[in-house]
């Protein structure tokens, strides 16, 4: 009988998508069984985890500061019985690798995306100090091929099920970071997914860098399925309530996956569906691959089939070249969609990227301008579309507990976070809660009974917006 694994503290700090979140996740799954237990103090842990995000150039400098201030934990703890492990994961690891080493020599091990499940071979390497360990490979083997199975943390959780992209937008960098497209055997996720149910999971989000580019084989040899196919299986397992997915691309929105929201009542209405920018010049120098006519026809069938959909987005202002012209294209396409959420960003300029190079760079005033009128529209219409739901009644799933005491926290259909009063024993059910106020980011709710509510026939942003 071998000796009892001594107790570890693991810190994961994660930056950028839900992907990371995601891998985050999975990370700790695969370091429990070397005894690691997730710590919520970097000070206090023996391995600390940056899973990092290198989207913005913002984010990358962020990590660095963040490595300077463990630098000092790490030297405290430095000739002592319980030495300082540092990790970076993700993206930054992925695209800087040595050059990251050569800032920052202190961290021990440097792991890219698709070799996260590698990390007790990385951790037992470094124990033996040889150095810093770097693994940012592309392996022929997937990472899915060796994770243990999931543990679940509540009634949400994510599920990766394709990752990578072959799109090349000019200004993004993950093609780079994370590899061609891949999408996971369909029996895999589905597996896994019955799994998250058992323990307690009522509602997944199917997670992926173009999630809807999904072509996952059933099994080997078989007919790819598509998301809306895998959809459709998942919405049969019985207990998952609520199914969603993120990100999608214009580009994939086929027409069985369109159809699919109509048809999957456990399907939510709520799309995240990123445009970036609502101009045809500048959607055709982002490579974006479809214009603003051939969104605003797929966002017009989504509504069709399914008039309560809401919409979410991304947008980039200040793209090279960018005109006012371009950018009033872009807020006449807000104007029009209507969108209860969204997310909007200056434009970055990330090293190796063909926007890098473009030679019209706008100043960084006009970006900042552009960006605080585009906020202000954006803010408009998620106000309107909080305050079109006082009074209506919605299916909440709670999840946890409150700020304040008797206080339950949950989400609506339209990912709004919902708080109530009652007690712990609904962590975990949908409750009908009508809305009775709104928070500068939630909206407070009154349980009327503990029934599945029917979804709205038509969405808060449709009155609230749109006419």
């Amino acid at each position: 009988m071998g000796l009892p694994i001594r107790s570890k503290k693991l810190f994961i700090k994660t930056y950028g998508c839900q992907m990371n979140v995601y891998d985050s996740a999975r990370m700790a799954d695969v370091l429990a069984p070397l005894g690691y237990e997730m710590n919520d103090d970097p000070q206090a842990s023996d391995l600390v985890v940056l899973n990092t995000c290198h989207i913005r150039e913002k984010a990358a400098e962020k990590v660095y500061s963040e490595l300077g201030r463990l630098r000092r934990f790490k030297e405290q703890r430095a000739g002592t019985d319980t030495p300082m492990l540092i990790a970076v994961a993700g993206c930054v690891a992925q695209a800087e690798g040595d050059a990251l080493l050569a800032r920052a020599p202190f961290v021990d091990i440097v792991v890219g995306p698709q070799t996260t499940h590698r990390l007790p071979e990385l951790i037992a390497r470094a124990n033996r100090g040889a150095g810093a360990v770097l693994n940012t490979d592309f392996p022929a083997d997937t990472k899915f091929d060796h994770l243990p199975p999931p543990r679940a943390a509540g009634p949400t959780a994510f599920l990766s099920i394709q990752e990578g992209c072959d799109k090349f937008c000019t200004f993004c960098v993950v093609p780079y970071t994370r590899g061609v497209e891949y999408s996971r055997p369909a029996n895999a996720v589905i597996a896994e997914a019955k799994v998250l149910v058992t323990n307690g999971v009522r509602e997944i989000t199917l997670l992926g860098q173009n999630v809807n580019a999904y072509h996952g084989e059933p099994k080997s040899g078989s007919s790819p399925w598509s998301l809306a196919r895998l959809i459709n299986a998942l919405a049969e397992i019985d207990g998952l309530d609520r199914i969603r997915y993120t990100t999608s691309h214009p580009r994939d929105m086929a027409d069985d996956l369109i159809d699919a929201h109509a048809t999957v009542p456990s399907l939510m209405p709520y799309l995240h569906l990123p445009v970036q920018s609502g101009s045809d010049r500048i959607l055709e120098a982002m490579n974006r691959g479809h214009s603003r006519d051939t969104y605003r026809k797929i966002v017009d069938r989504l509504r069709s089939g399914r008039p309560d959909l809401a919409l979410s987005s991304d947008f980039i202002v200040g793209f090279p070249g960018e005109t006012d012209g371009d950018f009033y294209a872009t807020m006449d396409l807000i104007a029009e969609v209507g969108f209860a959420q969204a997310y909007s960003f200056k434009y970055s300029a990330r090293p190796g990227t063909p926007a890098a190079d473009h030679p019209n760079q706008l100043p960084e005033e006009v970006k900042s301008a552009r960006l605080s009128a585009l906020q202000s529209l954006l803010t408009q219409q998620q106000t309107a579309f909080n305050a079109a739901c006082l009074g209506q009644q919605f299916p909440v799933l709670l999840t946890g507990t409150g700020r304040h005491a008797g206080q339950m926290t949950g989400r609506s259909p339209y990912l709004q976070p919902v708080h109530v009063n009652a007690s712990s024993d609904v962590i975990g059910t949908i409750v009908n809660a009508e809305i009775i106020g709104l928070g500068t980011n939630s909206l407070a709710g009154e349980i009327v009974d503990r029934a599945r509510a029917t979804h709205l026939t038509t969405s808060p942003l449709s009155r609230a917006v749109q006419h």
